[in-house]
């Protein structure tokens, strides 16, 4: 065969296979800090709650969320789309890492999110916990448990005959 048919067909088989080669990239990482993707999926979960602000973990496998009326929110990142839940401030024991850049999260109605959480900064984490815990004394607030001392000091009262009816 003629070396000239081999340069005509190796040529542009090579630059198609550069071009291939150079378009072809790791998109693994790329879904990972989207936080668009993550308002549009919490939006999507929640729909009438006002989000305020955002924070991603350091390896952006979880988002933290709080929201306009002091409650909190997460989200776990699974690939293409977010798994989101509102946290009941009732069911979640938060205990501070020693490097004080994250902590560890235990959900006690979904134990599979449970583990430790690190952000970028140690101020980021710290303002997460403050989130979750104004959230948990805001909770407090609107559910407030009688002690029994309390109760038995309280007089008790008997139902009116037109409230009973």
């Amino acid at each position: 065969m003629d070396p000239l048919i081999w340069i005509v067909i190796l040529v542009p088989l090579g630059f198609l296979g550069m071009y291939f080669w150079r378009m072809k990239r790791d998109t693994s990482d790329d879904d990972r800090y989207d936080t668009g993707q993550a308002i549009l999926d919490f939006s999507r979960a929640f729909p009438t709650e006002a989000i305020r602000s955002l924070h991603t973990t350091a390896d952006g496998m979880a988002v933290f969320v709080r929201l306009h009326d002091n409650k909190a929110g997460f989200m776990r990142n699974m690939g293409k789309h977010h798994a989101c839940m509102m946290l009941d401030p009732e069911q979640i024991r938060i205990e501070q890492l020693e490097t004080g850049d994250g902590f560890v999260v235990t959900f006690a109605d979904a134990p599979k999110y449970s583990g430790a959480y690190r952000f970028k900064s140690a101020g980021e984490a710290a303002e997460v916990s403050l989130w979750l815990l104004g959230s948990y004394l805001e909770a407090a607030e609107n559910h407030p448990d009688i002690e029994d001392d309390q109760a038995a000091e309280a007089p008790a009262s008997t139902p009116s005959p037109s409230s009973s009816t």
